[in-house]
């Protein structure tokens, strides 16, 4: 999203971070992850930054979600390695939470980064508080 508040410039790691209240070193990882899947362009060196790869309207967020978040276990039963949960060959639950973390991402697949950013005041003066493209 600030990516998108801020379209049209490269933004910098630690702006981001002074904005959302988070750790460089965490957003370092999701920034990583982000530009090896397509949504973010980044460049190194002194007149470095970060930007969206494509068009906002192209950032399905249930996408994002889906390659960002899938991997990692609801719950013990889904983990591969470590499960000790005595339940999982007869428990209901765990489909149940299965159907509703797919419910989840398709409902989120209607969702557009456009959608979130452009229009969004009250999101673009805490984001790009001097002015950015999304808001014309």
């Amino acid at each position: 999203m600030f990516c998108g508040a801020n379209d049209g410039r490269l933004v910098t790691k630690s702006e981001i971070a002074a904005r959302c209240n988070t750790s460089e070193n965490h957003l370092a990882q999701v920034i990583n992850q982000l530009g090896q899947l397509g949504y973010l362009h980044t460049q190194r060196g002194r007149n470095g930054g970060i930007a969206l790869a494509r068009p906002m309207a192209q950032i399905v967020i249930g996408d994002v979600f889906r390659q960002l978040e899938s991997g990692v276990p609801l719950a013990e039963c889904f983990a591969d390695v470590d499960n000790t949960c005595p339940l999982v060959s007869a428990c209901r639950l765990r489909l149940a939470i299965a159907d509703a973390a797919e419910a989840f991402y398709a409902h989120l697949d209607d969702i557009t980064l456009d959608a979130l950013v452009c229009g969004n005041d009250p999101l673009l003066e805490i984001l790009a508080p001097t002015g950015c493209a999304a808001a014309r």
